[in-house]
């Protein structure tokens, strides 16, 4: 085809994530960057209307257009946001101008009056597949990671609902709810789960746990103000450290918080039985192992701890 190594790859990515599924479902393809505001307005809609219309046949693919220039280019993408409507391989609509929800699901019940997308088998409704799940799951843990909670927070609920015992769907939702600092309503949500046998001894439910106890040393303005005080007035008072790192982090101060307790460490990574490695190693759980700050700062505790 006279196609380099990477636009083969980028082919045959594009040919997993979009074609092939768009054999039996119709694909939603969200042309998006990052440096994107009407992008990122435009995906929490994206989002949720696809995940309602899942048990209908309808899959959300999103493609950078930076990492992804060689497909972008053979769509011949102008502008973005972009979206187009996917079945079979090919466009079957441009739905880039259905920026309202009621247009958009208006839009795709025209569309799905008129194809043959496969809803389940026999044609009973199903939910969304595993795969499908997966997807949302890290369109989830890409929002918090990001800072948008509250986009974070709606697409774990709408896990949720379509896979009642998902339990990294049941932690990103509590995680979600705690950087929105919607403590009551996140430990609501923890008691549910622990309430379920199914979820409460899943690994993944030990982050919810995590983010619901370092939200628990949060502190205001004020405090939080004097804690630091005290902390920079002794540097070598370990106790004084500990108190700001720990409000720190609840107050959503990570990288003093990492660096406050990385100094510790390195002072003295035994004292109190390893605490401040501990508090660590919990704030990187709450956060999430796959976060890229927490990616970072492992590697700055890695260097401290092996040199």
């Amino acid at each position: 085809m006279g196609l380099n190594m990477d636009e083969q790859k980028a082919v045959e990515r594009f040919r997993k994530d979009v074609v092939e599924p768009s054999q039996s479902k119709l694909v939603i393809l969200d042309f998006w960057a990052e440096w994107c505001g009407p992008c990122k307005a435009l995906a929490p809609m994206l989002e949720k209307v696809c995940a309602e219309y899942a048990d209908k046949g309808v899959i959300l693919a999103k493609l950078n257009v930076d990492e992804e220039q060689f497909i972008a280019g053979q769509f011949q993408v102008k502008s973005i946001p972009t979206v187009y409507a996917m079945f079979q391989g090919q466009p079957v609509a441009d739905l880039t101008n259905a920026r309202g929800e009621s247009q958009f699901k208006q839009m795709l019940d025209q569309l799905l009056e008129q194809l043959p997308v496969q809803a389940g088998a026999d044609g009973a409704p199903q939910g969304p597949s595993a795969e499908e799940i997966e997807q949302f799951l890290k369109l989830g843990e890409d929002a918090l990671s990001e800072g948008d909670a509250q986009r974070a927070a709606g697409i774990f609920a709408q896990v949720t609902e379509f896979a009642t015992d998902n339990a990294p769907a049941h932690s990103g939702l509590v995680r979600a709810l705690v950087k929105l600092d919607q403590i009551d309503e996140a430990r609501q949500v923890l008691t549910a789960i622990e309430a379920n046998p199914k979820l409460a001894n899943d690994p993944a439910i030990a982050a919810a746990k995590s983010a619901l106890e370092l939200a628990g040393t949060q502190v205001d303005d004020s405090e939080l103000a004097g804690l630091k005080a005290a902390a920079d007035a002794a540097p070598d008072d370990m106790d004084a450290q500990f108190a700001y790192a720990e409000a720190a982090f609840a107050s959503g101060q990570r990288d003093e918080a990492a660096d406050t307790l990385l100094s510790m460490i390195a002072k003295d990574r035994e004292w109190d039985e390893g605490a401040a490695r501990t508090k660590l190693l919990q704030i990187f759980e709450a956060t999430g192992l796959e976060d890229e700050w927490v990616v970072a700062t492992r590697r700055r505790l890695s260097k401290i701890l092996f040199g």
